[in-house]
């Protein structure tokens, strides 16, 4: 079973990744492990890791901030702002989620997904789809 102790040490992972550390973040992942987001599903620390250093070449000064953690038995919910700078420009944007994740006999992590609101947290802050989007909603209400 999983102690607060060692969420922590995820948590703090996760907070304070840099490009330079990413491979440290993926060795708290077993061999196998599953990940999902809303643009992703991989299996194995290297897929992962993939992931993670595609966010640092997509974006600029990524952080996520995590305000929120639970733990039960082997598994962790934890509530999370991820902020970062489309490359090439100088506003800052924030996606708010939740991620749940699941240990290994281990310790660790073999089970990771997150949850976020695409439409609402990234295409309605691009102009051109903000206007799609819009239309959609108003097109599902009537």
């Amino acid at each position: 079973m999983i102690n607060k102790g060692h969420l922590d040490r995820i948590i703090d992972s996760f907070e304070n990744l840099t490009k330079e550390n990413v491979g440290t973040l993926v060795e708290l992942y077993s061999t196998n492990a599953y990940f999902k987001d809303p643009f992703n599903e991989v299996t194995g620390q290297s897929e992962i890791k993939a992931i993670f250093e595609h966010m640092f070449r997509q974006v600029d000064e990524p952080q996520f901030l995590i305000s929120h953690s639970i733990l039960q038995d082997n598994d962790a919910f934890i509530v999370w702002d991820f902020k970062f700078r489309i490359k090439g420009k100088r506003s800052q944007q924030t996606i708010h989620g939740s991620t749940h994740l699941r240990f290994g006999l281990d310790q660790k992590l073999e089970y990771h997904r997150d949850y976020w609101d695409a439409a609402e947290e990234l295409y309605e802050k691009i102009p051109v789809l903000k206007v799609l989007m819009r239309f959609i909603k108003r097109r599902a209400r009537d």
